[in-house]
């Protein structure tokens, strides 16, 4: 049964920084490439960064300069570091993996973080 469990939200001022975590389970990890998605209430949802099971990650333009993804396969963590937060950041931060080590389609899905920044 895979499983991934985010940490680390909660609620900060613009300009802060907060670092999200996410720890899977029950999939070999290196062999993952995994993903954070958002969405805010009234918004689509939006694929913020990803990172193949090599570390190469990519950004939404939204947050590139300002976010940072990166992974430890021998913690099975991945991380989200965002730096600069804007009110506009507000959203469900969700950890995803995907089958396969490079790209989407991503099927396994953790509950999500709520991340709120004030102005």
């Amino acid at each position: 049964q895979v499983q991934l469990v985010e940490s680390g939200g909660g609620l900060v001022q613009a300009g802060e920084s907060m670092r999200l975590s996410c720890v899977a389970s029950g999939i070999v990890f290196s062999l993952n490439a995994m993903a954070w998605f958002r969405q805010a209430p009234g918004k689509q949802r939006e694929l913020v960064a990803a990172i193949t099971g090599g570390g190469n990650p990519n950004y939404a333009d939204s947050v590139k300069g300002r976010f940072t993804i990166s992974r430890d396969n021998a913690k099975k963590t991945v991380y989200l570091d965002m730096n600069g937060l804007k009110p506009e950041d507000t959203a469900h931060y969700t950890c995803v993996a995907s089958g396969n080590r490079y790209t989407g389609p991503y099927q396994w899905w953790g509950q999500g973080t709520q991340v709120t920044v004030s102005s």
